[in-house]
């Protein structure tokens, strides 16, 4: 069992930076170490589907979206168990729900989809207008 809590999700003006984490704790089961874990952030926009955007596996590799390369950063801290994601000059089609998904045994390739995923965070608004 994995449990997440998203946070960090603000109304922003376009351009600004914005940093979301996932706080991740890792209660039980056969994959029960943090380092077992691919993490990945999604995001859902009101009527759209849910989204894949960043992704990281056990080993550091990230994984963008096209759609985001160049303005989304993800991050893993191995010491306190937080995946981040920032993004900068943000704009307003980046408006959303933001989710933080992890499963152990995702293959690369796959990280950007949601589909892949067995545990999932409760969800952080982003809001960009100005």
């Amino acid at each position: 069992q994995v449990d997440l809590w998203e946070s960090g999700g603000a109304s922003v003006q376009p351009g600004g930076s914005l940093t979301l984490s996932c706080a991740v704790s890792v209660v039980s089961g056969r994959f029960s170490q943090w380092s077992d874990y691919s993490f990945a952030w999604f995001r859902q926009a009101p009527g759209k589907g849910r989204e894949g955007v960043a992704a990281i596996d056990p080993d550091d590799v990230p994984l963008y979206a096209d759609s985001v390369k160049g303005r989304f950063t993800v991050s893993r801290d191995n010491a306190r168990n937080i995946v981040g994601l920032r993004i900068d000059n943000l704009k307003p089609e980046d408006t959303a729900t933001y989710y933080c998904a992890a499963d152990p045994s995702t293959p690369w390739w796959k990280l950007l989809l949601p589909s892949q995923y067995k545990y999932w965070g409760q969800g952080t608004q982003v809001t960009v207008s100005s």
